[in-house]
């Protein structure tokens, strides 16, 4: 790994701790400024946000046993990154970030639980699905996962395209907007894995397992600020303004 390279990364995970760290601090802080209809939304929030900083402080501990600096050299130790840490992030995360957006919504309970479940079970599904391709070593096979992995994947954007659009109709006048923002934050940050995970089939960096790929890892912790600390406070606003509106 090049210095750039290494810089990068290390800054960025660095970055990423800090700002879902505070995230978290703010989220659960702000409980007490909404109404209690919001509260658990604003709790998810937090959850999210502080499950994403355990595992960006395990990803960097790992990325520092990878990789070691000395005199303006990086050398491997042979010790390889743990891409699991991520992916166990998303599992829990993902679903939690679905179903943020739809409490925020204030469905009806049937709604709700509906829509939560089908949301909550496709992207678990879709992060199952998605892991076999990132710790893949040819091309061919991650090619295959991310597929097999776009079939939740579309889904749920459909959902979030389609099956919500009807209940941001009914949104209060003052938060329509807001809400349809943070649909489509979640649309674009969401779209940007994808994207990020086939850049090494199109030879951005290398297949090899247990070797960090630079592009690869800060891609998606740029993904992973927006759509977790970046949705929190959309949907803090969400709940503020309801809150005031009385709705």
């Amino acid at each position: 790994m090049e210095l750039g390279d290494y810089n990068l990364v290390f800054n960025s995970l660095s970055f990423a701790i800090a700002t879902f760290g505070a995230a978290t601090v703010f989220m659960f802080a702000q409980r007490s400024q909404v109404a209690p209809a919001y509260r658990t939304a604003l709790t998810l929030s937090g959850l999210v946000c502080l499950i994403a900083f355990y595992h960006y402080v395990r990803m960097f501990e790992s990325f520092e046993y990878a990789y070691t600096l000395k005199e303006g050299v990086v050398t491997a130790t042979g010790a390889a990154f743990n891409d699991a840490y991520r992916y166990v992030d998303w599992l829990l995360t993902v679903p939690l970030l679905l179903l943020e957006l739809i409490l925020v919504m204030r469905l009806s309970k049937e709604d709700t639980y509906s829509k939560g479940t089908k949301l909550a079970v496709a992207s678990a599904l879709m992060i199952v699905l998605g892991y076999p391709g990132e710790v893949a070593s040819t091309g061919d096979e991650r090619w295959i996962w991310w597929f097999a992995a776009m079939i939740p994947f579309l889904y749920i954007i459909k959902e979030l395209v389609g099956g919500l659009s009807a209940s941001i109709a009914d949104q209060p006048a003052d938060v329509k907007s807001l809400v349809a923002n943070a649909r489509t934050l979640t649309l674009l940050s969401w779209c940007f894995y994808p994207i990020v995970f086939i850049l090494p089939m199109l030879g951005v960096g290398g297949l090899e397992l247990g070797i960090i790929n630079p592009a690869v890892q800060v891609g998606y912790t740029i993904a992973d600020v927006v759509a977790k600390a970046g949705f929190g406070v959309v949907i803090y606003m969400i709940a503020q303004r309801k809150s005031d509106a009385g709705a």
